[in-house]
């Protein structure tokens, strides 16, 4: 009888938690939500996930905040909200360092394809490979031709092992088939003052971070890795154009949730998501940046998973063949 009883009681005790949590997510958000970005204030993740969290706090009525949780490529963020409650109050806004992560690390904390669940991607950042204003090379070919002639003093800069910056580089050297001197720095704005002071050669990262600097003539631009020219450097080929297809690459965006996250929060930060992403604010500054939003049918969970799974399979075979792997 008392282990009739006590099985009562449990069944009892999870149907009131069920319906606790159900109840809770028909009235979400009731409170602030902490988007977690995975690298430093001021990078270019940073600067996407700033203007979401905003347009996205206006819609739900209830205040986003962004926090900065840097450090391992990103990993120690994601690893935060892997671990935080499930309750639509934690998300992560995190690049494509989330798909290649998974191979480019031995040991995570966290289970990639397990551990969260889907809100939809955000944008498709393209990268600009760019060198020092005084690089003696005068085109994309040049520019190669130079690196292999040159594989043991020839550096390229980047932001930190697992960044945008090392990821692209990784793809400039397989692209080429030359090993360069790697140089990581902390994060992408010491790795651009070293650019621009000519203490590196070459970097490869988003335009959200180059822009300015190739408008302003800072910097020297090779290509962008985008399918078609952009439209705020309209004299800069594609790497199609420019002799690299293989070279063509965008850094995308995601916002997560921490698995089992109530089907109802995830569904708002859904509808959202959209609705801060035809913001023309949104639009505008993205477009300022190089980049654009992206569509409806991306904005989705079942996009962002395949967009993940996809990647994590494109990116292993590039990864392994450079064998930079981080513990």
């Amino acid at each position: 009888m008392k282990t009739l009883n006590a099985l009562i009681g449990a069944t009892a005790l999870a149907a009131l938690s069920l319906f606790s949590a159900s109840a809770g997510a028909a009235g979400y958000p009731e409170r602030q939500i902490t988007m977690v970005v995975p690298f430093a204030a001021g990078g270019p993740t940073d600067t996407v996930a700033r203007l979401v969290a905003e347009s996205m706090s206006k819609d739900l009525g209830q205040q986003i905040v962004v926090e900065n949780v840097g450090g391992a490529g990103g990993t120690l963020g994601a690893g935060r909200v892997a671990k935080a409650q499930a309750d639509g109050y934690t998300i992560l806004l995190h690049h494509i360092g989330m798909a290649t992560s998974a191979t480019l690390y031995r040991k995570l904390a966290y289970d990639t394809l397990k551990d969260f669940d889907y809100v939809g991607l955000v944008t498709d950042v393209p990268m600009t490979i760019v060198a020092r204003k005084d690089m003696e090379a005068t085109d994309l070919k040049g520019l190669v031709d130079y690196a292999k002639a040159n594989k043991d003093k020839v550096t390229v800069a980047n932001a930190g092992i697992g960044a945008a910056s090392h990821l692209c580089g990784m793809l400039f050297m397989s692209s080429i088939q030359t090993p360069l001197v790697t140089v990581p720095y902390k994060g992408t704005g010491p790795a651009m003052t070293d650019l621009l002071g000519g203490q590196v050669d070459i970097m490869c990262d988003q335009t959200t971070n180059t822009t300015k600097q190739i408008q302003g003539g800072t910097i020297k631009a090779y290509a962008v890795t985008s399918a078609e020219r952009l439209d705020v450097l309209k004299d800069l080929p594609t790497v199609k154009e420019a002799g690299m297809p293989d070279m063509s690459v965008g850094i995308w965006h995601g916002v997560y949730v921490p698995k089992g996250t109530p089907k109802e929060a995830t569904e708002k930060l859904t509808k959202s998501l959209k609705v801060a992403l035809k913001d023309q604010n949104v639009a505008a500054r993205f477009a300022e940046l190089g980049t654009k939003p992206s569509s409806d049918s991306d904005a989705t969970p079942e996009a962002l998973k395949a967009k993940l799974e996809g990647e994590i399979a494109r990116w292993k075979p590039v990864i392994q063949a450079a064998g930079q792997y981080a513990d």
